[in-house]
């Protein structure tokens, strides 16, 4: 090989080193640009557990391009997380929580988007009695005869309206039963242990239907008490204030609460069954 050959083969591996280099650098940029349209959430398991957000959230970040990924956890846990800054944005079912943590400064504004509500169930044998009755009358039978009641006791949206409910009766809480047991688990967990207890509970009508496809139509423990007006359980998007958290995402997170609200959103919601059955029910204004 001549000396013009060989300084010509250096000049080639030296070109096809740097266009790697300036590949690998743009590759390196476009990943991180990818991985910043991104959102992380915090939300109640009710969401997750229904297949709500599996279904939803592919159909949101095709159209946006906005990767959302999120935890799972009772909404007073969600409404921590915001709080602490550690999630961009909030989808929870707890009204009386949520619009404390807005006045706090903790988040922007609280925008519904959906509602089901709340049931109670229990063993069809019904040991209460409670079936077809308002919800202070059942759960005074419940009290009254002992029945083991089981509640999920982690501070979720469902855990605080119970509370809510047992504190309509005008007595007081029985968390030191031995009849009332706190399981500290999500709703589908809470069910299991009330299968095994012949326990009631109280649940969202979505994830007691997510559970009775699981049974295959035949649950185990059946729909005793609902339809009371008290029972309403509405869901709300809330984006991190990011005047308190400034790393947050917010613009992405504003842009998802207005796609959840919007008519596509609303329409994909209203869309989303099993066996048959809306899960939730929209609502946005």
């Amino acid at each position: 090989m001549s000396k013009t050959e060989r300084v010509s083969a250096k000049l080639q591996v030296k070109m096809t080193l740097i266009a790697l280099v300036v590949s690998m650098i743009l590759s390196v940029g476009f990943a991180a640009q990818a991985s910043e349209k991104s959102l992380m959430m915090a939300t109640t398991t009710s969401t997750d557990d229904t297949g709500l957000l599996d279904y939803l959230m592919p159909l949101f970040t095709k159209e946006s391009g906005i990767e959302v990924k999120w935890t799972a956890t009772g909404s007073g846990k969600a409404l921590a997380l915001g709080a602490s800054c550690d999630v961009d944005v909030l989808l929870v079912h707890a009204p009386a929580a949520e619009k404390k943590y807005i006045a706090d400064g903790n988040g922007t504004e609280r925008t519904e988007i959906m509602y089901n509500d709340f049931i109670i169930i229990g063993p069809e044998s019904d040991p209460a009695g409670i079936k077809g009755k308002t919800v202070v009358e059942a759960l005074e039978m419940i009290r009254t005869k002992q029945a083991s009641f089981a509640s999920r006791g982690d501070d979720s949206g469902t855990h605080k309206k119970e509370l809510e409910l047992w504190k309509s009766t005008g007595k007081a809480m029985p968390e030191k039963e031995k009849w009332y047991i706190q399981t500290g688990q999500g709703m589908l967990a809470t069910i299991s242990v009330c299968e095994e207890r012949k326990a009631y509970t109280m649940t969202d009508r979505g994830t007691y239907i997510k559970y009775k496809a699981q049974k295959n139509g035949n649950p185990q423990l059946k729909i005793l008490v609902e339809k009371d007006g008290i029972l309403l359980n509405q869901y709300s998007v809330i984006p991190v204030n990011p005047a308190k958290c400034p790393k947050v995402k917010y613009e992405f997170a504003k842009q998802f609460a207005q796609w959840m609200a919007g008519e596509k959103g609303q329409n994909f919601i209203k869309e989303f069954k099993l066996m048959g059955e809306e899960l939730f029910t929209p609502n946005a204004k």
